[in-house]
């Protein structure tokens, strides 16, 4: 029986060969969670980036805990705002508002 990488450790193992491409990658799922609203994709997306990044490095320097931030961007997390904006933070990245063309 083969054993075949999911495509979470693909997508890790990419960014890791390619962390120019993060920047775009984050304007990218945030920009399909402005327009789809699906939590999970945002937090599974996430929690790729944190692994890249270093999961122990983001708690440090975010301010939570290793397992708040695993929590935090779990399937079933529900992190408040203030989570998101530290993790963020912690990777480098901030929110921002952006006006709708509307």
């Amino acid at each position: 029986m083969k054993n075949y990488r999911t495509f979470t450790a693909v997508e890790e193992s990419y960014f890791r060969d390619h962390p120019e491409e993060i920047d775009d990658y984050i304007k990218l799922i945030f920009e399909a969670y402005a327009e789809d609203g699906n939590t999970g994709a945002l937090l599974s997306s996430l929690r790729v980036l944190s692994r890249v990044k270093g999961v122990t490095k983001i708690a440090e320097e975010s301010g939570l805990s290793r397992k708040g931030v695993q929590k935090a961007l779990s399937e079933t997390g529900n992190p408040a705002l203030s989570s998101i904006n530290a993790i963020m933070h912690a990777m480098g990245y901030r929110l921002s508002p952006q006006k709708l063309n509307t």
